[in-house]
């Protein structure tokens, strides 16, 4: 089967304190996923605007495929600030080209021919991208060796407990982080602290592949069913974290699809995602060493 990846949600540009940076997690992702030699794209919605043309030249740059839809709404821009310790924090504009994002024909046919999706929550926050991230999702072929992975990213106040709901139904690996399960517990109605019994609730509940938990300097688990890999963080002169996440599942579902093992895969998104904190912004190249 030809591998075919896909980063399906927000496009826009994270508006830094140096200047705009292109940014969204599934360009991020598909990003990722293609330095490993692997067949990726970005989709998403542009404005018919200077931003808009600017995000094109971007992904370009990026050497990334992409299909960005242009429509009647802005491109999306993303105010960031980084604390002192380089974790940012995002005023995300509402009413972005992203927030309206079509279903065409074009679309439904990557949809079937999807070895991988990776999604979020934040794509989800209107009716129109929703509907048409459903409709991708259920679309795929459901059969082994094909990854829909709900890599939550919680942002701000834009989500609810039925687009969760609906995300972990449709997905079968889940990406999460310490403090978004907290959160998606407590909506729940999980009781208690411990993190690794609602990870095992989930995978159980939900009739996951895998979890995917990261817990920032803490270390990062992956279960699967019967089964726990546990990778300790390596301690990394950290520039800023912005797009560290999105290229830990870059590297990991790259690395499944090389027919790598959990365990392998896992070490490697680890290296690479403590590389990228070591880096300004979501997008540097790697070094050759993590490719091979």
């Amino acid at each position: 089967m030809k591998q075919s990846v896909i980063g399906i949600g927000e496009a826009l540009f994270d508006v830094l304190p140096e200047g705009k940076k292109l940014g969204g997690a599934p360009a991020n992702f598909a990003y990722h996923v293609s330095q490993f030699g692997i067949e990726s794209c970005a989709v998403s919605a542009k404005g018919d605007d200077e931003l808009g043309k600017e995000l094109i030249a971007e992904l370009d740059a990026h050497h990334l495929n992409y299909q960005i839809e242009t429509v009647n709404y802005p491109t999306g821009t993303v105010q960031v600030s980084l604390d002192a310790n380089g974790i940012p924090a995002y005023d995300i504009k509402e009413g972005a080209a992203w927030d309206n994002m079509p279903f065409t024909p074009a679309l439904e046919e990557k949809a079937k021919n999807c070895t991988a999706v990776c999604f979020g929550s934040l794509a989800q926050r209107s009716e129109v991208s929703r509907n048409t991230i459903h409709r991708f999702l259920d679309t795929m072929p459901d059969e082994e060796g094909r990854y829909k992975v709900f890599d939550i990213n919680l942002r701000q106040g834009f989500f609810t407990k039925e687009i969760i709901t609906e995300s972990i139904k449709r997905c079968n690996i889940l990406k999460i982080n310490d403090e978004e399960l907290i959160t998606i517990s407590r909506i729940f109605g999980y009781p208690g602290i411990d993190l690794q019994n609602k990870c095992w609730l989930l995978l159980g509940k939900y009739n996951l592949k895998m979890l995917i938990l990261t817990c920032g300097v803490n270390g990062s688990y992956v279960f699967t069913p019967g089964e726990v890999s546990f990778i300790e963080t390596p301690k990394v002169e950290v520039a800023d974290t912005v797009g560290a996440g999105d290229s830990f599942t870059g590297a990991f579902v790259a690395s499944i699809l090389r027919g790598k093992s959990v365990r392998e895969a896992h070490e490697l998104a680890v290296k690479v995602s403590a590389y990228v904190c070591t880096q300004n912004g979501a997008m540097p190249v790697l070094p050759e060493e993590f490719k091979k």
